[in-house]
């Protein structure tokens, strides 16, 4: 399997540390990544594929079996009768307010087709927000810096909140504590050392700025950061508050502890 990015780095939103660990996992392997690259095309005329990529070094032919385009998608609003309404879009996106209402009345847009992260727990929770503001309810906007995102590869990704390069362009001063998977009694047991949990807290408040994971089922953890910075529990809160052991949880403690030098399973 080779992995063709056209960026510097493989899940180039995420944390640059988790980009890191993602490469040396899939490296171990047999995956080749090949970053900075870019395909300028296809040939399916014989029993497989040629695939033609240009690097920093030149351009080289790949031959395989199959090839997967995975770049992304974008907003199907086409044809759809917006225009013949006068509903006013933007850059391939319906404009709508704080609770999804376009210029029309009457006419409502949610997810993959308004600005935003194109995730279903994102739409969801749109809808939801959408329909109560239409029944009369006093919904609150939702907090789009407080969206977890998932990647569901071999390990896990799961993230929330600012990369530790995006907090400090923001100007925040910062306490970062990681606490890798290899130090946890469960992981352990159950042969999953690889990875990590990172968290990035404002020096000044304590406030969760993000959290990002990479491990087996980090997907089912990034949900308890969601909480947590939705009530602005601070560093210090998560540290004291008592996780079950053996867990893979614990490390979210543990993180936490690592940041402000309290870890003592390090």
């Amino acid at each position: 399997v080779t992995i063709v990015e056209y960026l510097d780095n493989i899940v180039p939103v995420e944390d640059e540390d988790i980009s890191k660990q993602l490469l040396r996992s899939l490296k171990k392997t047999g995956i080749t990544i090949m970053t900075g690259s870019n395909v300028e095309s296809v040939d399916t005329s014989g029993t497989g594929c040629k695939v033609q990529v240009k690097t920093a070094a030149g351009t080289e032919t790949l031959e395989c079996d199959i090839v997967l385009s995975a770049v992304g998608v974008s907003a199907n609003i086409e044809n759809i009768g917006l225009e013949e309404v006068g509903v006013k879009t933007e850059k391939g996106h319906v404009l709508v307010d704080d609770f999804y209402k376009t210029n029309i009345e009457g006419v409502y847009a949610i997810g993959d087709i308004v600005k935003g992260q194109a995730l279903a727990h994102v739409a969801s929770a749109e809808g939801i927000i959408c329909v109560e503001k239409i029944a009369g309810h006093h919904p609150e906007p939702l907090d789009y810096n407080n969206i977890p995102g998932c990647t569901y590869c071999s390990p896990e990704i799961a993230s929330v909140g600012y990369t530790e390069k995006a907090a400090k362009e923001a100007g925040y001063e910062l306490k970062i504590g990681k606490f890798p998977f290899s130090a946890s009694g469960k992981a352990s047991a159950t042969g999953a050392k690889d990875g990590f949990v990172k968290l990035i807290f404002d020096a000044k408040y304590g406030e969760c700025l993000g959290a990002h994971m990479i491990g087996f089922n980090v997907t089912e953890l990034i949900a308890e950061i969601v909480v947590a910075r939705k009530l602005e529990v601070t560093g210090m809160e998560l540290i004291k508050s008592v996780h079950p052991h053996p867990t893979m949880s614990e490390a979210i403690m543990e993180a936490a502890a690592d940041a402000y030098g309290e870890v003592i399973h390090l």
